[in-house]
């Protein structure tokens, strides 16, 4: 009788969070992060201290013309057009510390790895996480907790400029199909435009052996969308982090652009889309933060880096109410985003330990 009381109260728990849900308009949700892209550009645009010193800018008039300006507004529309335009006016942007908004890592390594696991899993693991060596990710992501539901099994799919991904998401054991790296598209009904990426990055390799061109993780992952209409995306774009251990603070803001604009182009798709129009949310931050003082740390991250742990997250979808830019005093954590996905696409996640709260300001109560 105990065991069928227990069973019974699981069940109306479980309905009670479903109830609490279904409600919801949100089908879809992209998981997109900016690999160690610091919240000062994004509030602020482009860095007086850095934009001017020829120690990271080859051209420093001609990078002036491109994002300089008086005003910190100004500068961020200059860097960011898309997230300042769109997400600004329909969507919600945490993490500006100036306004004493806060977003902050839980993890204490403040480096890829870490942050991405804590950004997927739903909490920090400062024990077994502690190095960007490709091992297999132990922990369950939130990918694989939705892959492993009845009604999104093969409809969730990962897409990242880094060769570790496939371990972070621990691709063998969850089943879901990863792209990174200088992995090609693969099936047997590849699209020509597909065919014609693949030939492409072995002729363009870019500049670093682990990570290719944010511009190939782009349009490979366009191109699984258009074809496959996945239920849950994870899209990670590399280059700016790449370019700030380069201490090339130019390609650093041209690539902050290009992957705001890639993030356009993705968002004009779903609203394109019957499958994704109005139902289908983004969710969008960063895996560490980076220095500034010293001024060289900028090209830096890690626990030893004052500001590594500082990071940014936003949202845009058709349950997220527009709050704009928050400007009130708050703190949120990186180990939220997994819950909150879940939670938009109609499910209780349930991971251990147990994950990051819900940000309930991300969904219409």
């Amino acid at each position: 009788m105990k065991n069928t009381l227990l069973l019974i109260a699981g069940l109306a728990f479980s309905l009670g969070t479903f109830a609490q849900t279904k409600d919801l308009k949100t089908e879809n949700v992209f998981i997109i992060t900016f690999d160690g892209l610091r919240w000062q550009e994004l509030y602020g645009g482009a860095d007086a201290e850095l934009i001017g010193d020829k120690d990271y800018v080859e051209n420093v008039e001609s990078l002036k013309k491109e994002f300089w300006a008086e005003d910190a507004k100004i500068r961020r529309e200059k860097l960011f057009p898309f997230f300042w335009s769109e997400i600004a006016a329909k969507g919600q942007m945490h993490g500006n510390r100036n306004e004493g908004n806060k977003v902050n890592c839980a993890n204490g390594m403040w480096f890829s790895y870490p942050g991405y696991n804590e950004i997927l899993s739903g909490f920090a693991d400062d024990n077994r996480i502690t190095s960007n060596d490709k091992v297999p990710n132990p922990n369950k992501t939130v990918l694989e907790f939705v892959n492993n539901q009845p009604q999104y099994k093969g409809k969730v799919a990962a897409f990242g400029s880094w060769d570790v991904f496939p371990s972070i998401i621990n691709a063998e054991r969850s089943g879901i199909p990863v792209n990174a790296g200088f992995m090609k598209a693969t099936g047997s009904s590849l699209t020509d435009r597909e065919k014609f990426l693949n030939q492409l990055q072995d002729e363009i390799p870019g500049p670093w052996g682990g990570v290719r061109l944010d511009a190939f993780t782009h349009h490979f992952m366009m191109e699984y969308v258009k074809k496959n209409n996945p239920r849950l995306v994870y899209i990670s774009y590399g280059e700016t982090d790449d370019w700030a251990h380069d201490g090339e603070y130019d390609e650093y803001l041209h690539s902050a652009r290009r992957t705001d604009q890639f993030i356009k182009e993705l968002w004009l798709y779903i609203q394109s889309s019957p499958k994704y129009k109005d139902k289908t949310t983004l969710l969008i931050t960063t895996d560490h933060g980076r220095g500034t003082v010293p001024k060289d740390t900028w090209r830096s991250h890690g626990s030893q880096v004052e500001g590594g742990g500082e990071i940014w997250m936003m949202a845009i979808g058709p349950d997220t109410p527009a709050l704009g830019e928050v400007k009130q005093d708050g703190q949120l954590y990186q180990n939220q985003v997994a819950a909150t996905a879940a939670t938009l696409l109609g499910l209780k996640y349930v991971n251990t330990p147990e994950p990051g709260a819900v940000v309930g300001s991300m969904i219409t109560k």
